[in-house]
């Protein structure tokens, strides 16, 4: 048996949780620079509010509906991402980290178990020690305990966990279930399975095999085995790293001095090195690129991006950031103001077993330890207490003007509690 644990509305969860008053409210959590909606309550999506609206298009809706309103909060979101998978952890020999919000575990071997009391007892259990509310959805594959943890969250009933395995159940929920909510299948694939008269789960399942394999390939072949109960997906143990790392940003004004755009992409080059040392991998080459508003198409444009390769692949702040600065130099164009930066980490491999020239060995184990130990004091003391100068004493410039307290990771942040 394999099941999901999925967090309810994730991101208005965690906001509620240091706010109990919002329960039963409306509530919306903003993208980068109070963008557009990212995350939606029940009661916010009862009021018409769409994933990925911008924020200046429903206003006036949060305005007359007293719905609150959050910029993103990241560093709290991946704490209580952290907190839940932690509780996952104690419940399950093993699982696998989908998502900020989503996780599956592997349940084989635990065949004697009430697996409807076992979906039901983790979900109270971890809204006990998170204040997260967690569906679970247990079923003979992946796939399934998506669809059955998709159920608990519109049946309060199932007090958030569901065990689906009886034939006539799966039928029944999967006549129910369109096509393209499933899991592998998607929105992009539905329309052309819709004009073959596939209209729901079921009956994408009642196709033939090879009808299934001439139309979408082997990967619409494991859905379909899925969801006749046969394990097809695979489950990960170990998180994959990434083959790629990427950190940019949107800008909260246009920026047209040198030295600050400098200081945001030395902080996102920090930001890509941190990265790679927790997943204990390496890079060869760093890709830097800036452009200007494209919306503002009365002002001059420019969109420049310049790769560095390294002579050795690396890990090291001091390396990134150094790449990252030569790279805003050749990109700047006086005169322009550049509104979106970032870099990409590319041509990542594992740190283990990496070859090193001779005549580099002690430099780079010098940069091992210095980095080993900036990781240390910034783990003990938190995030960036200790930061390369280049990345200059600010932060980020994005506008989150209604971001709430990082009350978990933060000492300066933590709720106070008055007793009068």
């Amino acid at each position: 048996m394999f099941a999901l644990a999925d967090c309810n509305n994730f991101f208005v969860s965690c906001e509620r949780v240091f706010r109990p008053e919002l329960e039963g409210r409306p509530v919306i959590v903003l993208s980068s620079n109070d963008g557009c909606a990212i995350a939606r309550s029940n009661e916010a999506k009862a009021l018409g509010i769409k994933m990925g609206e911008p924020y200046f298009k429903i206003r006036d809706i949060a305005k007359r509906h007293n719905v609150a309103i959050f910029s993103g909060n990241m560093t709290l979101y991946a704490d209580f991402s952290r907190r839940v998978r932690a509780v996952l952890r104690e419940s399950a020999p093993q699982i696998e980290v989908y998502s900020i919000d989503e996780a599956f575990l592997d349940l084989r071997g635990m065949e004697q178990n009430d697996f409807d009391a076992f979906a039901k007892r983790l979900s109270a259990r971890c809204r006990r020690l998170t204040g997260i509310p967690l569906s679970v959805g247990i079923a003979p594959t992946k796939t399934l305990a998506k669809i059955a943890a998709e159920l608990c969250k519109h049946y309060p009933k199932l007090r958030g966990g569901c065990f689906m395995h009886r034939e006539a159940d799966i039928e029944k929920v999967l006549r129910k279930t369109p096509v393209g909510d499933v899991w592998g299948i998607g929105r992009r694939s539905a329309p052309r399975l819709e004009m073959m008269g596939v209209h729901t789960a079921w009956d994408f399942r009642s196709l033939s095999e090879e009808c299934v394999r001439r139309r979408m390939g082997l990967p619409g072949v494991r859905t379909w085995r899925e969801l006749h109960g046969i394990p097809s997906i695979g489950f990960e143990h170990q998180p994959r790293n990434k083959q790629s790392i990427c950190n940019s940003r949107s800008f909260s004004t246009e920026i047209y001095d040198r030295k600050l755009l400098m200081e945001q992409v030395a902080k996102f080059a920090a930001m890509t090195a941190e990265k790679l040392r927790n997943q204990h991998s390496l890079c060869s080459e760093l890709t830097v690129f800036a452009a200007t508003n494209r919306f503002h198409t009365d002002e001059l444009q420019q969109y420049g991006n310049v790769t560095i390769p390294f002579v050795e692949p690396t890990d090291s702040t001091l390396h990134l950031v150094r790449a990252a600065r030569e790279a805003i130099n050749e990109i700047f164009i006086g005169g322009y103001g550049y509104k979106r930066a970032g870099v990409i980490a590319s041509g990542i491999s594992e740190r283990e077993g990496a070859a090193h020239s001779m005549f580099n060995a002690e430099e780079q184990a010098q940069h091992k330890r210095l980095m080993a130990a900036v990781d240390a004091i910034n783990r003990s003391c938190g995030e960036n207490s200790l930061i390369i100068a280049s990345q200059g004493l600010g932060e980020v410039r994005t506008t989150s003007s209604q971001r709430s307290p990082r009350y978990t990771t933060r000492w300066d942040e933590i709720p106070v509690a008055k007793i009068k």
